[in-house]
Order: C-alpha cells, then sequence, then structure tokens
C-alpha cells in the first residue's frame, strides 16, 4: 500500500517548528517508489511507508527507544522507530530530534553529471 499524499502533508505540519511559520522549513519529502523519504537540511533522516513515520534508529534517536516500537520500512532494510500518527502531536522533540540526526549524518554526496 503506498503512502498518501496527504499523510505527508500532515506529518510535515506536525513536524513545522514553531518559528517556520507558513512552511515546512528545512524538512522536506520526495516520493520514491510510492513512498517516501523524509529530508533535513537535504539529509534523509525518516522513510514515511504505509502511511506510517519511520525514524532511523542513531544515538541522536535513543529518546524514542521508550515509547516507540521498532519495525522496518520495507522487506530488508534495517530497524526503524515507528512513530504512530498520535504521537506526532505528543512528540515536541522529534522536529530537534530529526534535526540532530541530520547533523549526524554524513554529507551527501555530489552527483555525478551524465554526459
Amino acid at each position: 500500500m503506498a503512502t498518501s499524499p496527504e499523510t505527508i502533508e500532515f506529518i510535515l505540519e506536525k513536524l513545522r517548528l514553531p518559528a517556520q511559520a507558513g512552511n515546512h522549513g528545512c524538512f522536506k519529502a520526495r516520493a520514491m517508489f510510492g513512498e517516501y523519504a523524509l529530508y533535513a537540511d537535504d539529509k534523509v533522516v525518516a522513510l514515511v511507508c504505509d502511511d506510517q513515520l519511520f525514524v532511523k534508529i542513531l544515538p541522536e534517536s535513543k529518546e524514542l527507544a521508550d515509547v516507540c516500537d521498532t519495525g522496518a520500512p520495507y522487506p530488508g532494510a534495517k530497524l526503524h522507530y515507528v512513530v504512530e500518527e498520535d504521537q506526532l502531536s505528543k512528540l515536541e522533540y522529534l522536529p530537534a530530534m530529526l534535526l540532530d540526526i541530520s547533523k549526524a549524518l554524513p554529507k551527501p554526496k555530489p552527483k555525478k553529471k551524465r554526459k
């Protein structure tokens, strides 16, 4: 089952920081094979698959260990924290955590130009 565009808009709205009134700031989502990758500062910090948010398991996301289950966003993927819809409103620190994950990740490699 593919993720709906409404789900992506809902998640981006919940991640909007107060200083970002009117836009989603540094959070973006890009479609990939019917699902979405969630970016913070141009780095993938989470996936949205089957209308669920899957956050990467890193030291920066350890606060989710006590409140979220783990699961794989697709067969063969590494485990991620599964953030349920009702948790999106309750986890006030989630946007800051995703930004911390982004800071911890290496910069994306530049894409090679096609000839």
